[in-house]
Parts: structure tokens; C-alpha cells; sequence
């Protein structure tokens, strides 16, 4: 990728600057205010695909805007499409439309037929409800847990279940991940008050967040450190062995900027002791998963926090993307509170939020 530096006596001139010569496709890998010659400048550190770049920009051709119609730009945009991803998606469909009838739930136990069928008006995904009945087939009499336990598993978040020193959350904008992190810090502090927690802000287009993660640190006694640049990652890498956990608060992938190419671009992707959670909500649609797990995947990915439990009506969500990616659920979040709203996820409480709607810890159902 292509990276360079902007200056301007303002953010917006600098940002400015960045899409007049890289154009939107740029990723701003940090922006922040710096001195220069006894002035307070705004520097954005930018980054773009060479390819992406020398793309000649829609405004240069009032012409051709002016002549585009919308056949021409529904062209367009199919054309850009991935050939191979259409097609397998075609012929996924076509082979599940074939193989669904085959699923005669008469051929089940009554429990599991019952089982099957809530799955389904949860939003459970007819690839994983065809594997859950191919299960159940091989063994009409087994109870449906151990069935499910192959499909979905938890890794706990915490208590020295992890052996990794640094935890990255990782998400789309609004999916609560910088809730998620403070949550758990304060959790880990709780269980463990000698523990020496540090709470990294690598979002430098939030300040919101930055300032909510500096808040809570120093109300806590927690260490709090920014991560804008490749120099400043360094720098926070080379503190990590005078902590016993470090929580790095990681930024929204905007546009078509991947998490694994912001990992390679700071210098994370060759860092051993970094695990990569990826914090989600079970209210969006299949098509909306697929794009997040895409963009979000990453060698580094370890888990999945679910959050915001308390504004969803289906938890399908869960099953859909643990069958997707292989990866266990370490944490399960619900409520505006900060104390006793998250949980780390073991297989109890999965289950229960799934087949009784009960929040982990509580009594409560959704």
C-alpha cells in the first residue's frame, strides 16, 4: 500500500488533501495536532492500494456523469463484483434449495424435531440447520446439546483462560466494542485488583472513545496509552511485558480497508502475544455477517463478543457465524450499566441464551 503523510492548519483542509490526491478509497491510518515551526498543524497519516489510487476521479468527467443512466451504473457495479463469489452463491442456493426437502423432520425424536424447528424461527442459517439434522440423523435417540457443542463452543474471556497478553477488539462502528473493553477491564481488575491493566486507544478518528477509554482509566487506576501511528504501535509493543493484560481499542474498518491490512500496516501482524477479538451484534442481516467477517478477517482473530443481547429478538446470529468461522465466543454483553453486564461465555450460558432467551448471570430473559 501507498502511505503518506498530509499537513493542514485544520482537519478537514487535511482531509481535504487526502482524497484530493489518494482519493476515497484512503485509509487514515492516524490523525493528530502537532507542532511545526511553532505552529499547531493537523497531521493525517493516509494510505491507499497503488491501484486504487491512480484511478482517475469521477469528478474530472462532468461528461460521462452527465451521460451515465442508471442501466449503466447497475453495469457497473455488477461487473465490479467478484465473478467466482456470485456464482458460488448461486450454486450454493440452488444445491440447498435441493437438499432441503430431504430434511424430513418426521425422522427425528419429538425433542429434536422441537429443536430444530425453534432453531429455524431464531434465524438459525439453512446450511447450519442441514448440518444439525445430519447429526440428529446419525442419532435419532441423542439429546441435541452435544449435537450443538460441535457447531458452537466458548473460550471465557479472562481468569487466565487466555494465554495472550494483549486482547485487540475489533468491529463496525456501533457495535459496542469500546463498552465491551471497559466492561472487561473492569471485570479483570475486580477479579484480579493486583493485575496491571493497560487501555490502548488505536481509534484516532473517535475521540469520543479515546476519551471515554482516558476517563475510565484514570478513575480506575489503569494505564492508558494512544496508538496512532506504526512508531506509536512500537512504542506500546516494546511497554507490553510491564502489564499483565493490555486491552487495545481498535478502529471501525471504513470504505474498503481490511483489519488485516491496518495489522500489517502498523506492525501488529508479526506480534506473537496479540489475540484479535471481534465484537458483533445478533441483530444484522446474513448478508451484512458475511461482509464483517470479510473485512474483519484477520490470522490474529481468536473470538467473538456478542453484544447489545438486550436488543435483539433472535439469537440465530450466534450459531450462523460461529459455524461461518470455527471461532468460540468469549463474551456475552447486554444493558447500558458497566458493572454486571457482561459475562465471560462458557457453555451454559450460551445454551440458555439461545433456547430460553436468559441472560448470562441473571434470571432474566430477553
Amino acid at each position: 500500500m501507498k502511505m503518506k503523510t498530509f499537513r493542514a492548519a485544520s482537519t478537514p483542509a487535511a482531509f481535504a488533501k487526502v482524497k484530493a490526491e489518494l482519493g476515497d478509497d484512503a485509509v487514515i491510518l492516524s490523525n493528530r495536532t502537532v507542532d511545526e515551526e511553532g505552529a499547531r498543524v493537523c497531521e493525517v497519516v493516509a494510505a491507499v492500494d497503488p491501484d486504487h489510487g491512480q484511478k482517475p476521479k469521477a469528478a474530472e468527467q462532468p461528461t460521462q456523469q452527465a451521460a451515465a443512466t442508471r442501466d449503466t451504473f447497475l453495469d457497473t457495479a455488477m461487473n465490479d463484483a467478484v465473478g467466482w463469489q456470485k456464482e458460488w452463491g448461486q450454486i450454493k442456493g440452488h444445491l440447498m434449495a435441493l437438499l432441503k426437502p430431504q430434511m424430513r423432520l418426521d425422522s427425528l425424536a419429538p425433542r429434536q424435531r422441537l429443536a430444530l424447528e425453534y432453531l429455524e424461527r431464531e434465524g438459525v442459517g439453512e446450511e447450519v440447520l442441514l448440518k444439525v439434522f445430519c447429526d440428529l440423523r446419525e442419532s435419532p435417540e441423542s439429546p441435541i446439546l452435544p449435537v450443538m457443542d460441535r457447531m458452537a463452543y466458548t473460550k471465557a474471556f479472562g481468569n487466565g483462560t487466555w494465554r495472550r497478553r494483549i486482547h485487540a477488539f475489533a468491529g463496525p462502528h456501533g457495535s459496542g466494542k469500546t463498552s465491551a473493553l471497559i466492561r472487561l477491564a473492569l471485570k479483570e481488575k475486580k477479579n484480579r485488583p493486583d493485575a496491571r491493566i493497560c487501555l490502548v486507544s488505536a481509534d484516532s478518528g473517535r475521540g469520543k472513545g479515546r476519551m471515554v477509554l482516558k476517563h475510565y482509566a484514570d478513575l480506575s487506576g489503569l494505564a492508558f496509552r494512544e496508538m496512532n501511528s506504526r512508531e506509536d504501535c512500537r512504542d506500546v509493543m516494546s511497554e507490553a511485558s510491564q502489564f499483565d493484560v493490555m486491552l487495545i481499542d481498535l478502529p471501525g474498518m471504513n470504505g474498503k480497508a481490511t483489519l488485516s491490512d491496518w495489522m500489517d500496516i502498523m506492525g501488529l501482524s508479526s506480534e506473537e502475544d496479540v489475540a484479535v477479538h471481534l465484537v458483533l451484534n445478533p441483530y444484522y442481516a446474513q448478508p451484512q455477517y458475511e461482509m464483517f467477517l470479510k473485512k474483519y478477517e484477520c490470522p490474529k482473530l481468536a473470538s467473538v463478543i456478542w453484544t447489545k443481547l438486550d436488543e435483539a429478538c433472535t439469537f440465530g446470529a450466534i450459531l450462523n457465524v460461529a459455524h461461518a468461522t470455527g471461532l468460540p465466543v468469549s463474551a456475552l454483553s447486554f444493558g447500558n450499566g458497566l458493572k454486571n453486564s457482561i459475562a465471560p461465555a462458557d457453555r451454559d450460558s450460551l445454551w440458555r441464551l439461545i433456547f430460553k432467551r436468559q441472560f448470562p448471570g441473571t434470571g432474566n430473559k430477553q
